[in-house]
């Protein structure tokens, strides 16, 4: 069975209400001050179980890592999972820039591109590749680009820094977590 998540962080079957896929520092139904949370990682919960595949992609940061992606989950004889970034109109931005806006996403952290193939460990290869770098960008240049965080530092500007740094906290925290998984032997 394989599975494609398109991800646009947002619940747009209710108009925009916040879910356990809002990032932290959002506005949304529910969450008219700033999501005060971190998103799930519906990837990490997937490798938990060991032996699905499971892949983060955006492919307007790295086309390659995607289409390396679907490949090996189309070649993995088991469930595969996909999460796909995916830009939507609920995030305010001129979408003709949402390939950019990707690449940003995953410069910043908010983001990090993965795999995770089963087939590796088998093979005695650690299964878990980390495709991202360290964020490089600011995780505040790619938030501000979208209404969904900018209406709060317009509304709330001090929770807007409060948020801002616990996004900043959690896509550092992220990275290290996988770079430490993409490290094991």
């Amino acid at each position: 069975m394989n599975v494609l998540v398109l991800d646009t962080e947002v619940y747009s079957n209710t108009g925009g209400q916040m879910s356990k896929s809002t990032p932290v520092g959002a506005i949304a139904k529910f969450a008219a001050g700033g999501k005060p949370l971190g998103k799930k990682d519906l990837g990490l919960m997937a490798v938990v179980y060991g032996n699905v595949y499971v892949a983060r992609v955006a492919f307007g940061a790295n086309k390659l890592q995607t289409i390396r992606a679907f490949s090996e989950a189309d070649e993995y004889d088991g469930p595969s999972l996909i999460i796909a970034y995916a830009h939507c109109i609920n995030h305010g931005y001129d979408l003709r820039k949402g390939v950019g806006q990707q690449k940003l996403a995953v410069e910043s952290g908010a983001w990090p591109l993965f795999r995770y193939n089963p087939k590796l460990k088998a093979e005695g290869k650690n299964p878990f590749i980390l495709d991202s770098k360290e964020p490089t960008v600011d995780i505040g240049d790619y938030m501000y680009n979208e209404i969904r965080f900018r209406a709060l530092k317009q509304i709330e500007p001090e929770r807007a820094i409060a948020l801002l740094e616990t996004a900043r906290r959690d896509a550092k925290d992220r990275y290290s977590y996988y770079k430490y998984m993409a490290d094991r032997t």
